[in-house]
């Protein structure tokens, strides 16, 4: 790497610490990526990386779980983190005289979780009431089915779990499985912000150079034989959901920014031509969006309109419409504006010590490399309205899998 604010270590148990200064920043930000996510869940107990991540601060090393509790408190630690569907995160932000001590901390948190037997319980109901509150959430159902209904391999699991899985998933299985998923081997550190590099690789060295072992591997992605439309039943509802998925190329893609900016062409900001075309011109929805989705070695664009069931045919119709015109080729105002709203979010994502280190992780993950702010922006500034009709032109929107959710089953008409 160039960049002299950028920085990576991989230690001897195949742990990767990747670090990026922020000048003037006198906060710090850091992000655990383990890789147990729901992909790699066991097939009858879906949930287990939901359940393992509420539990592991439940008491860990000589801390209760009230102790830990009021340790984390103390460093005025904003914690994040959430199981997700290739990995787990752990991290939070805090001033950086308290990094050492915070890291300490998720030593214990990541490698000596207590796993206690009373706390099983109350885990599974959290985890439990998560999936339930779907049904008051019908746009976040809709994409959790539209997932499913997409991918055939693992990867079409819910985060969530499933109640089944979660059900049948006893303390001892939990323990069972942290000890074969919570692994140095392909998990990453990210660190952003304010810190000494020489200092922060000892400290991990010190915290975590004996952990040792190597998770699972990941399944690949796979989509032959999903389902192209999935209609889930809700006859008392005053709304419609619709959602659409279709293939896009991975995110290590040397076209990988065509394909961003083409969707950024249909759904940014009112100007946009889903925004335009859907809702401005002709007042079918109350909302209507597309954003560019990946796993490793996989990406996907997923489109979602809500409306009203007397409406929903004919969003549904305009809706892949405006998917299938994109190919025909974008003006350079829609690229202009498509450009100021990436690099804008960028340049706050560069100001923002947690936007940075779960980009700084996310990038290791997905690209396995590490990329500076200044090589992004170069590849945005390079997109023009040319370079992305050649890409829509070999990788057009088609292949659509179309899940909604309402009274009216819609016809899909491709």
């Amino acid at each position: 790497m160039s960049d002299s604010r950028l920085h990576t270590h991989t230690y001897d148990n195949g742990l990767t610490l990747v670090a990026e200064a922020i000048p003037n920043a006198r906060a710090v930000a850091f992000q655990f990526q383990i890789p147990a996510g729901a992909v790699t869940d066991p097939q009858d107990g879906q949930g287990a990386c939901s359940l393992l991540e509420i539990l592991a601060y439940r008491g860990a090393g000589s801390y209760t779980a009230r102790e830990l509790s009021d340790a984390l408190d103390s460093l005025g630690l904003q914690r994040h983190g959430a199981a997700d569907l290739e990995y787990t995160t752990f991290g939070g932000s805090l001033l950086r005289e308290d990094l050492s001590e915070a890291l300490s901390l998720f030593a214990d948190i990541l490698l000596r979780p207590h796993l206690p037997d009373e706390q099983a319980d109350t885990a599974k109901t959290i985890a439990m009431q998560r999936i339930a509150a779907l049904e008051d959430n019908p746009s976040q159902k809709l994409f959790v089915y539209l997932q499913e209904a997409f991918f055939t391999s693992p990867h079409g699991r819910s985060t969530l779990g499933t109640p089944e899985g979660i059900g049948s998933l006893t303390i001892e299985r939990l323990r069972e499985d942290h000890a074969q998923r919570y692994r140095p081997m392909n998990s990453i550190l990210g660190v952003a912000g304010s810190f000494d590099w020489e200092e922060l690789v000892r400290t991990v060295e010190r915290l975590f150079g004996e952990w040792a072992g190597e998770a699972p591997p990941l399944p690949q992605p796979e989509t032959e034989g999903r389902k192209r439309y999935l209609h889930l039943p809700k006859e008392d509802a005053s709304q419609m959901q619709i959602g659409v998925a279709y293939p896009e190329i991975a995110p290590d893609h040397l076209d990988f920014y065509n394909s961003l900016m083409a969707v950024q062409v249909l759904s940014a900001g009112m100007g946009s031509r889903l925004f335009t075309e859907v809702r401005e011109k002709r007042g079918l929805v109350y909302s209507v969006f597309a954003s560019n989705r990946a796993v490793k070695d996989s990406g996907l664009v997923l489109a979602y309109a809500g409306t009203t069931p007397d409406r929903s045919q004919d969003t549904l119709d305009v809706l892949l419409a405006e998917l299938k015109r994109l190919p025909e080729g974008v003006t350079q105002e829609e690229v202009d504006r498509a450009r100021t709203g990436l690099l804008s979010t960028l340049v706050m994502q560069g100001e923002s010590t947690g936007g940075r280190v779960g980009a700084l992780t996310r990038d290791l993950f997905l690209r396995g490399r590490v990329r500076t702010l200044d090589e992004i922006r170069g590849e945005v500034e390079r997109v023009t309205p040319e370079s992305i009709q050649r890409h829509l032109e070999a990788h057009p929107p088609k292949e659509f899998t179309v899940v909604t959710l309402g009274p009216a089953e819609l016809e899909v008409r491709e």
